[in-house]
């Protein structure tokens, strides 16, 4: 089943007001995306691992969503460093019997770029986890609300959060019942059109629950709000500690503004 592992613990962060974090977060990637200097994003992945190291997240946990982002990251390094013009850093080709013109050659301005592009999403998802993480998705969607946004936002995230798990559910039990009537996959024919009927069956299962929830919904009188049991009470505290990580972010922002060799490759 789906898991929150870093909502589970004790830590200043993780007793804050989901609200202060949630500001703070999304101040912190508004800020720190558009920086353009990588010594200012790498002070902003500090800044990032500090929060995490603060919240006494678990570290194999962490590296692993870590290491699930830089999959995509990493595929910005294959091409990035030689998509841009600059002095060449590295070469590769040309290749005998092929054009001069298909070789390539790594660029200072690819290698910058893409560079900058680690730290800062790194820096971001970093960010993310120390602060809406350590809240349960449940706290969150209502942070989203307590915050001035739309409801339906707020909803959107409690209903889809909800549906995985019904789809998870669903995908569970349809394999649990393959594997019962003896179905072993291969790469023939057989098991490309199991796990086809499969996908569609979690799809058309899950739909149907997800119509028997709504309907039971308005049964019980959903009038498109849900409520806690538990308001958070909130805490000086978790303003002062908000407002000080969007001054730091701010002021990355501001530092690399007025830099003065800070550009673009």
């Amino acid at each position: 089943m789906l898991d929150e592992p870093f909502s589970r613990g004790a830590s200043r962060l993780h007793l804050a007001d989901p609200r202060c974090k949630l500001a703070a977060a999304l101040a912190f990637a508004v800020c720190v995306a558009p920086l353009r200097t990588p010594a200012l994003a790498a002070v902003a992945l500090a800044l990032g691992a500090a929060l995490c190291l603060w919240a006494r997240l678990p570290l194999p946990r962490l590296l692993r969503r870590l290491a699930a982002v830089n999959v995509f990251v990493a595929l910005l390094w294959l091409f990035l460093p030689f998509s841009l013009p600059g002095a060449p850093l590295l070469r590769i080709g040309p290749f005998p019997g092929l054009p001069d013109w298909l070789a390539l050659a790594a660029t200072d301005a690819g290698v910058t770029l893409a560079v900058l592009v680690t730290l800062k999403s790194n820096a971001i998802v970093l960010a993310f986890i120390a602060l809406a993480g350590t809240s349960d998705v449940t706290a969150v969607g209502h942070a989203v609300a307590g915050m001035g946004l739309p409801d339906k936002l707020a909803l959107l995230l409690l209903f889809t959060w909800r549906q995985l798990h019904v789809v998870a559910q669903e995908y569970h039990r349809l394999r649990t019942a393959a594997k019962v009537r003896g179905f072993t996959p291969g790469t023939n024919l057989h098991t490309y059109r199991t796990y086809a009927n499969l996908a569609g069956m979690v799809l058309v299962r899950s739909f149907d629950r997800a119509e028997r929830v709504g309907q039971a919904m308005r049964l019980r009188g959903f009038a498109g709000r849900f409520h806690m049991l538990a308001e958070p009470a909130g805490h000086p505290g978790d303003r002062v500690l908000s407002a000080a990580i969007i001054l730091c972010a701010a002021a990355l922002l501001a530092a690399d503004i007025l830099h003065p060799f800070a550009k673009l490759p």
